[in-house]
């Protein structure tokens, strides 16, 4: 699954565009690099968003393409 779309199903970020404009800025990194919108996500990588000047990081335990608001949060666990 792409990342941008990973950020928006996750419910990281209530908008895809906004995740791919994000991206283009180089504020999403994966694994300590800077990802692009379609980098392929998978099971286990290390995900990190720069908020202005707060920083979210958090790890990616399932990939799914449809999944309901209440188990959104079942996606991926926070690191800091």
């Amino acid at each position: 699954m792409r990342l941008d779309k990973f950020l928006k199903v996750s419910r990281v970020i209530k908008r895809r565009t906004v995740a791919n404009e994000a991206c283009d800025a180089g504020r999403v990194t994966v694994n300590g690099k800077v990802a692009r919108a379609s980098y392929d996500v998978k099971v286990g990588d290390v995900v990190e968003i720069t908020f202005g000047t707060r920083t979210v990081k958090f790890e990616i335990l399932q990939v799914c393409d449809v999944i309901k608001k209440e188990d959104a949060s079942n996606l991926c666990r926070i690191i800091e």
